[in-house]
Formats: C-alpha cells, structure tokens, sequence
C-alpha cells in the first residue's frame, strides 16, 4: 500500500519541433504545456506527508529552466547545429532534450523529478507518474512502479 500525491505546474510556455512528423508539428510550434508528477511512499514523514508540496521548489525551478519561454529541440535533430547557433545568438532559448514530444518529455521529466525526490528523501519517496499535456486535449504520460 503507497500514499501518493501529486503536483500540477501549468502555464509552461515552451515550443518544439517534432522533425520527424510528416505534418505541421515538423515546424517549431508554442504549446502551453501542464505537467502533473505523482510520488509514492509506503511511510509518511513526521509532518504525515508524503513531501512536503512547498519543498518543490527545486523541482520546480529544473522545470522552469526547460519550459519557460523556451524552444525544445531533439537531440538528433538534423538541425540541432542551427537551432544551438540560435541560442548562441540570443534569437531562442533553446534546450535540447532527448526527444521533446509529450512521450519523450513525460520520460525526461519523471528522470528529473525521481532524481530529485529520491535524494532529497534518501529513497524513500519515488516518482510513479509523470502526465504532460501539450494542451487541454492531448497528453502523455510516463509511469514507473518500482520503489
């Protein structure tokens, strides 16, 4: 038996380009992006809480740096020379990830989150569920089970 929470961060404006799709989503397109992460603890802590929620912030400020206001670029894009080179002359904040549709980033960011809450609870929090919406219609999401 787990106690799970989960937290919601919504307004993330980021766009991406999805090179391999044979439609429009091969363009560099905006999304307003909502990410949801659920954790998991057999035990609560002395506060009886999974985490403490305002202890986030971290976790928050890691997403922040890859969804705000940022263009989010495969990292075996053909183009990837061309779109860092448009970092590098302060045309677009640009953040290559391994693959930046919902899929790829429900994965990168369960990484991150587990990452975290486990360090920050030696273990015994995890990450079970990562949701990203790239809208109100579509999402995606990333799920592991293992404590």
């Amino acid at each position: 038996m787990y106690h799970t929470i989960t937290k919601s961060y919504d307004n993330l404006k980021a766009a991406h380009r999805q090179w391999r799709h044979c439609g429009h989503c091969a363009f560099a397109h905006g999304e307003n992006w909502r990410i949801d992460i659920s954790f998991r603890a057999k035990e609560l802590d002395h506060q009886h809480f999974v985490y403490d929620f305002g202890a986030l912030r971290p976790l928050k400020a890691q997403l922040e740096y890859y969804f705000d206001h940022t263009l989010l670029i495969d990292e075996d894009d053909p183009e990837r020379a061309f779109f860092e080179d448009m970092h590098a002359r302060k045309l677009a904040d640009v953040r290559i990830v391994p693959s930046c549709g919902a899929e790829g980033l429900a994965e990168f960011v369960f990484g991150l989150a587990d990452k975290f809450i486990r360090e920050e609870t030696g273990g015994r929090v995890f990450c079970s569920k990562v949701v990203v919406y790239e809208d109100s219609k579509n999402s995606a999401a990333y799920e592991g089970f293992t404590e």
